[in-house]
C-alpha cells in the first residue's frame, strides 16, 4: 500500500512540473532522430546502429565505433546530447525534490504524533510515558 501512493506521488511530480510532457516528446525525439542518421550517415548501416549511436550521444558516453561526419549529422547529434543533458537534469531535479518532500512528510507526521501523545500526557501509561521520554532523549542526542 505504501509503494503504491509512494509512486503515484511520484507521478504526480512528475506532472506537476510537467516532466512527463518533456521526457515524453524526448522519447519522440529519440527516435526520430535515429531516422535521418540511419539515412545521411556513411557510417551507420542499420537503424539500429543508428539508434545505438544515438544512445551512446544521448548518455554522453560516446564509444567512438560511430560518428556523425556530415554537418547535418552533427547538428542532429549536438541537438540531441543537448536535450539529453537537459532533460536528464530535470529528472535528477524532479526525483530530488519528491524525496526531499516525502522526508518533510514523514518528519511532519513524526512531529504530529509527538505533540499528539504531549496533549494527551494524563492519559498514557507509565510505558508510553517512558517510550516518550527516550523519544525526546534521542531527539535532543542527535540535535546538539
Amino acid at each position: 500500500m505504501r509503494k503504491r501512493k509512494t509512486r503515484r506521488l511520484l507521478l504526480i511530480s512528475f506532472r506537476t512540473a510537467g516532466a512527463d510532457k518533456i521526457i515524453g516528446a524526448y522519447i519522440i525525439w529519440f527516435f526520430i532522430a535515429a531516422v535521418p542518421l540511419w539515412i545521411i550517415e556513411p557510417n551507420i548501416h542499420s537503424y539500429g546502429d543508428s539508434l545505438w549511436f544515438c544512445f551512446a550521444s544521448a548518455t554522453t558516453i560516446g564509444f567512438g565505433d560511430i560518428a556523425a561526419v556530415t554537418p547535418v549529422g552533427r547538428i542532429i547529434t549536438v541537438v540531441l546530447s543537448v536535450y539529453s543533458v537537459a532533460v536528464i537534469a530535470i529528472f535528477t531535479a524532479i526525483i530530488t525534490g519528491f524525496f526531499m518532500d516525502l522526508a518533510r512528510l514523514r518528519t511532519n507526521d513524526s512531529v504530529k504524533a509527538f505533540i499528539d501523545d504531549l496533549e494527551h500526557l494524563p492519559e498514557l501509561s507509565k510505558e508510553e510515558l517512558e517510550e516518550l521520554s527516550e523519544k525526546v532523549k534521542n531527539f535532543n542526542k542527535k540535535n546538539r
